[in-house]
């Protein structure tokens, strides 16, 4: 739909009332379900699990993301230490202080018995944000992009440092976060840094959007330092409806 009225970051006014504290992105990626229970875990992460995170102070917005088997076909790069990736669940969190209360609260949770089920991790990801940009047609402004409505999300993962401003000009894409990576504190201890990780927001169909994102990655790629590892689709869940978007062979769509 058309939205009326001055794109928020036109409107000095409005940006002079606050903007986000978001400084740290904290990404999971991991595999499906190996015994097709994928649906039952988005379902009890969904209602249990995630909630719960938002008792701890430095929370400030959470995204669970699916790769369907055609989000699976559109990727534009998925090299081998991403290409199992069918989940992503991003926490953002407004202060790397913010993280070991996050590990903490996982523990408690086991001990009461509140995590009975897992997937296969891929990798653990912590990193800094670099940059924001919102379309002039989600008149919406850059800093509130994470908590506008998407049909689902375009990630990047890349070596390198190229800015992602230029994402945002795709049509169907309403926004971009991205990230710089970082080194990651006990227990997770992984390093991503020199790396960039970019979420594309999106208000329009994931893989058809993926198809002109790709054309124009593919350019990036071949006239910059930045190699894309992985390029790719993911829808985001519809509350109650939790199989609607899963991975795997005949899954819905």
């Amino acid at each position: 739909m058309h939205l009326e009225g001055t794109p928020t970051d036109q409107l000095p006014d409005v940006l002079a009332t606050g903007s986000t504290d978001i400084r740290l992105a904290f990404i999971s990626l991991s595999a499906r379900e190996p015994e097709g229970r994928d649906a039952e875990y988005i379902t009890w992460h969904s209602l249990d699990h995630r909630p719960e995170q938002y008792r701890l102070a430095g929370l400030r917005n959470s995204l669970r993301l699916v790769s369907t088997p055609t989000c699976r076909a559109a990727r534009a790069a998925s090299t081998e230490r991403y290409d199992a990736v069918d989940h992503v669940m991003t926490y953002l969190f407004s202060d790397p202080a913010a993280l070991p209360p996050f590990s903490q609260l996982g523990a408690a949770l086991h001990e009461g018995g509140r995590m009975p089920l897992r997937l296969p991790t891929v990798e653990f990801m912590t990193a800094n944000v670099a940059g924001k940009v919102a379309a002039p047609h989600a008149v919406a402004g850059a800093d509130v992009i994470p908590w506008r409505p998407a049909q689902g999300v375009y990630l990047i993962i890349e070596t390198g440092e190229v800015p992602a401003d230029s994402l945002a000009q795709v049509p169907g894409v309403a926004g971009v976060w991205w990230y710089h990576g970082a080194l990651a504190p006990e227990p997770y201890s992984t390093d991503n840094r020199g790396m960039q990780i970019t979420y594309c927001y999106l208000d329009d169909d994931p893989v058809a959007t993926a198809q002109r994102l790709g054309e124009q990655l593919r350019q990036r790629w071949a006239t910059s330092d930045a190699e894309g590892l992985l390029a790719a689709p993911f829808r985001t869940l519809v509350p109650f409806d939790w199989s609607r978007h899963l991975p795997g062979n005949g899954a819905a769509e």
